[in-house]
C-alpha cells in the first residue's frame, strides 16, 4: 500500500475522531442544556394550558397543535439564529433583550392577578360570554405564541450559556441548541396535550364495565376542574416569577448587584435554617421574591400602558 494511500486513510481517521468527538459534545451539551432550562420547561407547561381553558373540546388539539409549531418557529427560525449571532457579534445585548422579556412576564401576570380581584378586563374573557368563537381563538393562540416567544427566549439563553461553557465550536452549539429547543417544545406541549384532554380519558374511562376503571375515570373527572384551576394560577404566579427573576439577574448583569445578593441573602439564610428541606424552600424562597419583584413592576407598567398612555381598552 503507497505511503500517500496510508496518509489519506490517517487523515480519513483523525476527521472521523474528531467528528465523533463532535457529536458527543452535542449529547452533552444537549443534556446539560436541558437540564439548566428545566425550571422555565415547568412554567412554560403550567401557563399554557390556561390558553385553552373556554374552548370547546373538538377544538382543544387543534389550538395546542398550533401553538406547538408556533413554539417551534420560535425557537428555531427567530431565537436559534438571533442567539448565536448575538453571542457572536454583540452579546452585550443579550441581558437588556431578555430584560424586556421579562417585564413582558412580569406586565402579563400582573394584568391576570388585576382582573382576578375585580379590576378592569382587557380584551374578552371566560368570564363573558365569547361573541365570536374565532376571533377568541385566533387571539388566545397568538397571545399563547407570543407568551411562549418569552419562555422560549429564556430557554434559550440558558440552553446557549451552558453549551458554550463546553464547546466553542460554532455548529456544535447550533446543533445542540436546535435540539434542546424541539425536545422541550415537543415535552412542554405533549404534558400539554395530556392535561387539557384528561376529561374525555377520564370520561372514556367512566364508560368501561370494570368497577375499578369507572371509578378512576370519574376521579379524573371530580378532580380536572380543580386542576385546571390551580394550573391557571400556577400558570400567572409563574409568569411573576419568571419575569421577575429575569429582572433580577439581568439588573446584576448590568452592575446593579444590591437587589439581586438581598434577594440570593434571603435564600442562603432559608437554606441554613431548613435543614433537609433546604433546597425546596431556599428555591421557593427566592422565587417568592421574584414574583414579588415581577408584580410590582407589572403593576407599574399596566399602570403606564392603561391609565397614562390608554393602551388596551377595557372589555366590554
Amino acid at each position: 500500500m503507497s505511503a500517500g494511500l496510508l496518509a489519506l486513510l490517517d487523515d480519513v481517521a483523525v476527521i472521523a475522531k474528531a467528528a465523533a468527538a463532535s457529536i458527543d459534545d452535542v449529547g452533552v451539551a444537549t443534556s446539560r442544556a436541558s437540564a439548566k432550562a428545566a425550571g422555565v420547561v415547568i412554567d412554560d407547561a403550567a401557563v399554557t394550558p390556561s390558553y385553552v381553558t373556554g374552548i370547546t373540546p373538538d377544538r382543544e388539539l387543534p389550538i395546542i397543535a398550533r401553538i406547538t409549531l408556533g413554539s417551534l418557529k420560535n425557537k428555531l427560525v427567530f431565537l436559534l439564529p438571533g442567539a448565536l449571532l448575538l453571542s457572536w457579534l454583540l452579546p452585550q445585548a443579550i441581558t437588556p433583550i431578555l430584560m424586556l422579556g421579562g417585564a413582558y412576564l412580569s406586565y402579563e401576570g400582573a394584568e391576570k392577578v388585576i382582573e382576578k380581584l375585580g379590576g378592569a378586563k382587557h380584551g374578552e374573557t371566560l368570564e363573558e360570554p365569547i361573541s365570536d368563537p374565532k376571533k377568541f381563538e385566533k387571539e388566545r393562540t397568538q397571545g399563547a405564541i407570543r407568551t411562549d416567544l418569552i419562555l422560549s427566549a429564556e430557554i434559550m439563553a440558558i440552553s446557549l450559556n451552558e453549551i458554550a461553557t463546553i464547546t466553542e465550536v460554532f455548529w456544535v452549539r447550533a446543533v445542540a441548541l436546535a435540539i434542546v429547543g424541539i425536545l422541550i417544545t415537543l415535552v412542554v406541549y405533549g404534558a400539554v396535550a395530556l392535561i387539557v384532554k384528561m376529561d374525555d380519558i377520564g370520561l372514556a374511562l367512566a364508560e368501561r364495565k370494570s368497577g375499578i376503571v369507572q371509578a378512576i375515570g370519574r376521579g379524573l373527572l371530580r378532580a380536572m376542574p380543580r386542576l385546571l384551576t390551580t394550573i391557571s394560577l400556577v400558570g400567572t404566579i409563574a409568569m411573576l416569577w419568571v419575569g421577575g427573576g429575569i429582572l433580577l439577574h439581568g439588573v446584576e448583569v448590568l452592575g446593579v448587584a444590591a437587589p439581586a445578593h438581598w434577594a440570593h441573602g434571603i435564600q442562603h439564610t432559608v437554606e441554613h435554617a431548613t435543614g433537609a428541606l433546604a433546597g425546596v424552600l431556599g428555591w421557593a424562597s427566592y422565587a417568592a421574591i421574584s414574583a414579588v419583584v415581577g408584580l410590582a413592576v407589572g403593576f407599574v407598567l399596566v399602570f403606564v400602558l392603561h391609565k397614562l398612555l390608554r393602551i388596551g381598552g377595557e372589555a366590554h
